[in-house]
């Protein structure tokens, strides 16, 4: 048996597996070693998962992680998840994840769209391209953290609309002092911008709405997805953002060229179908 793990900033998703069934199914908090530290990792796995985690050592943890992009970044985890399971490890990217979970072993271009946002070129097995996300300052266009950041800046620069920002900080409980204090003392403010940006979605029948939210996934295409060869590649996307907003990711995607085939929350059914024969 072994355990498969996907991780976002936002949340982490754990199956205990035997060969192609999941036998036990938990979620916990994000894990990112950009964020945290390993004893802050460690702290999160121990307490969030079930005890039939631990019951045992497994064959092997597959963990697929936000932020486990470098050498320095995968050992903060590897380390992490040694010291809880004593089991062997195999750390890769999220991105990778992705791939594996959308496409399992064809190629294709494999996207994520949740609180933050990446794409690759993916040949079956492994990511032969990709265009950097560059995080929530300089990047992850078409994100949940992107569109609140969008969504805050203009509330507070007095851009969007009086009804719309008053309505805000009603649901919130919140003045512009207090949000831009949860923004930036914040040790995670990608998902706290992740977290604002979910009042979009009670109020896409708003103009501005709905323009901040197309114009969100039209600059993932300009800026992510027209580095590729897309029109000879199945394009599929996983993760929370691109499920809450569909109907407008099929919009802008058609706007843009593009044939999507594929949108998702998860990556898991797909990982398990990669790893049943390990």
């Amino acid at each position: 048996m072994k355990i498969i793990a996907e991780s976002s900033s936002t949340r982490t998703e754990w199956a205990l597996v035997e060969g192609c069934n999941i036998v036990e199914h938990a979620f916990t908090t994000g894990l990112n070693p950009y964020f945290q530290t390993r004893r802050e990792i460690s702290h999160s796995i121990r307490l969030e998962l079930p005890e039939v985690f631990f019951k045992r050592r497994w064959d092997h943890i597959y963990f697929y992680g936000a932020g486990c992009a470098n050498v320095e970044k995968i050992k903060v985890i590897e380390s992490s998840l040694v010291a809880q399971f004593k089991t062997p490890v195999t750390v890769n990217s999220d991105l990778l994840g992705a791939a594996r979970g959308l496409l399992v072993r064809r190629p294709g271009l494999a996207c994520i769209l949740g609180t933050g946002s990446n794409s690759c070129l993916y040949d079956g097995e492994e990511i032969v391209r990709s265009v950097s996300s560059l995080g929530f300052i300089l990047g992850d266009e078409g994100s949940s953290a992107y569109m609140g950041k969008h969504l805050i800046a203009d509330m507070l620069k007095g851009i969007a609309p009086v009804d719309l920002t008053e309505a805000f900080f009603e649901y919130f409980k919140v003045s512009a002092n207090m949000l831009m204090d949860d923004i930036y003392t914040n040790s995670l403010p990608s998902r706290t911008l992740a977290k604002y940006s979910g009042f979009l979605a009670h109020h896409l029948d708003n103009e501005y709405v709905y323009r901040l939210v197309y114009d969100a996934f039209m600059s993932f295409f300009t800026r992510n997805i027209a580095a590729y060869e897309y029109a000879s590649q199945p394009i599929c996307f996983v993760g929370s953002t691109c499920v809450l907003y569909r109907d407008i990711l099929y919009r802008a995607a058609a706007d843009f060229g593009v044939t999507i085939e594929k949108v998702i929350r998860y990556s898991m059914p797909g990982l398990v179908e990669y790893h049943k024969n390990d």
